[in-house]
Parts: C-alpha cells; sequence; structure tokens
C-alpha cells in the first residue's frame, strides 16, 4: 500500500494566498478527492488534473471552502465526461447536500435528486468504510459550528485528518495513546480565540509526543510569519505530495516532490 497525500490548498475559509483545503489522496494509482471547495476547479486544473481523474469523492461538512465547486464537478461528470463520480459523505449530510447547497444549481427538472448527478454512498460514523482498495477510512463527529454535523477522517487507522474542528485535546490524546494514530493533519487557526477552529496557542498546550504527529493546515494568509512558531508542529504545504507512511513522529517529511 502506497498512500500520498497532495493537498490541492491549505488555506482557511477567507484565505486568498491559499487555496481551500481540499486535498488528492492516493493509494496504488488510484485517486480521491477530500472536500471539494470553491477553489478546487482551479487548483485541479492548475496541477494538470481533470475531473475525470478522479475516482472518488469524499466530503467531511457542508461549507462553501469543502463543497463550493461540486456543481462544476456535477455538471462536468454528467454533460463532459458521462459518467457519476462516487461520492462519500456521513448520511446524516445527503439531504443536507441537496436540499440547503445543490439543489438550486443542478437540478434540471423536479424530478432529478442528488443520485441524477453522483453514486450516493453514504457512510455511518464510527464505523470502518472501504473507499479505495487499500483505503478505509472511519468517520468521527467532531464539534465545528453548533448544531451543524461535521467530521473529521481516519484513514487506515493511522492517519488522521481532520474536518475543522475545536480543539479537543482528550480525542487527540485518545488517537495517539488509545489508537497509535501517527500523522495528523489538523485544522489551525494561527490566531486566538478558537471559537470554531482549533487554534495554533490551543494545538501548543499539546505534549510534546503528540505534537511531533501534527502537520498544520487551513491557516490563514499570514501564515508565513508563523514559521518556527509552532513547536514541533509543521505546515503542511500546498501542492506538495507527501508519503503519509513516510511522516516520521519528528516531523520530518516524506517528501515525493
Amino acid at each position: 500500500m502506497d498512500l500520498k497525500i497532495q493537498m490541492l490548498g491549505t488555506g482557511s475559509a477567507f484565505a486568498k494566498v491559499f487555496n481551500n483545503n481540499n486535498a488528492l489522496l492516493t493509494v496504488d494509482g488510484l485517486t480521491l478527492l477530500v472536500d471539494c471547495g470553491i477553489t478546487a476547479p482551479k487548483a485541479l486544473y492548475e496541477l494538470g488534473y481533470s475531473f475525470n481523474d478522479l475516482d472518488a469523492i469524499l466530503l467531511t461538512h457542508i461549507h462553501a471552502d469543502h463543497i463550493g465547486g461540486l456543481e462544476e464537478l456535477a455538471f462536468q461528470m454528467k454533460y463532459i465526461f458521462g459518467r457519476k463520480p462516487i461520492l462519500f459523505l456521513a448520511d446524516t449530510l445527503v439531504e443536507t447536500l441537496w436540499e440547503h447547497s445543490l439543489k438550486g444549481g443542478l437540478q434540471q427538472d423536479e424530478t432529478e435528486t442528488l443520485h441524477d448527478f453522483f453514486d450516493v454512498r453514504p457512510l455511518s460514523v464510527g464505523q470502518p468504510h472501504d473507499l479505495l482498495p487499500g483505503l478505509h477510512v472511519e468517520l468521527i463527529a467532531t464539534r465545528h459550528i453548533p448544531n451543524k454535523a461535521n467530521y473529521s477522517l481516519l484513514f487506515n487507522d493511522f492517519f488522521f485528518y481532520s474536518g475543522d474542528t475545536v480543539f479537543d485535546s482528550d480525542l487527540l490524546n485518545s488517537l495517539v495513546n488509545d489508537r497509535d494514530v501517527r500523522v495528523i493533519f489538523h485544522d489551525c487557526q494561527l490566531h486566538p480565540p478558537g471559537v470554531v477552529h482549533a487554534c495554533l496557542s490551543q494545538l501548543l498546550t499539546l505534549p510534546k509526543a503528540i505534537q511531533e504527529r501534527v502537520f498544520l493546515m487551513h491557516y490563514g494568509d499570514d501564515q508565513p510569519d508563523f514559521v518556527g512558531r509552532t513547536g514541533p508542529m509543521k505546515f503542511v504545504e500546498q501542492h506538495r505530495i507527501y508519503d503519509v507512511d513516510q511522516l516520521t513522529f519528528a516531523g520530518q517529511f516524506g517528501m515525493i516532490e
């Protein structure tokens, strides 16, 4: 199994220098898009990818920086490439995604639904689900906006990818100490207070053994001002390809290119 990740963007919802925090996971030649925000179509194009290169899409929650590019993706796949892409998302998000986000733009007649554009694969929380050969995920409910469903992702039992979450030291301690999670990609608001995202000052209170496994994403445009101020934690760089299996406890990236 050869698992790699490339961030299409590492920016916060309001970042302009950095793209939306969306990612490509590849395993043995197959590609999963994690979230498809407003900037995802352009980022894919600039990196030389087509929507048709994607084998599946996985969503974490319903915010524009995570789902804002789905309308273009759906139209291109239906009318240009002629196939339904596989769409994985929590079963609690299926109706909300269509009724409150995509229906107004995608629906051409009254009978069309989300299933006319996507091969929808609902996922249950807390259970392992196979996404691609060699890649499985467990959805973990995490807190972001009150009363709105939001999920983080545990890939292959060792790689945690936050889907926007407030600081939760108990969860991170449990992932590392009870489940032996070795790599954590975590959203990071650089300035306090951390109201809907974990902020840097909170993440810096984690034990060193956990910080050494943390790689920061979903940050603001002033990120360069914080280089060298993150303790053992490292910033993820958008567009670089990382070999997840080679990311070590010491925070050294296994860079491919």
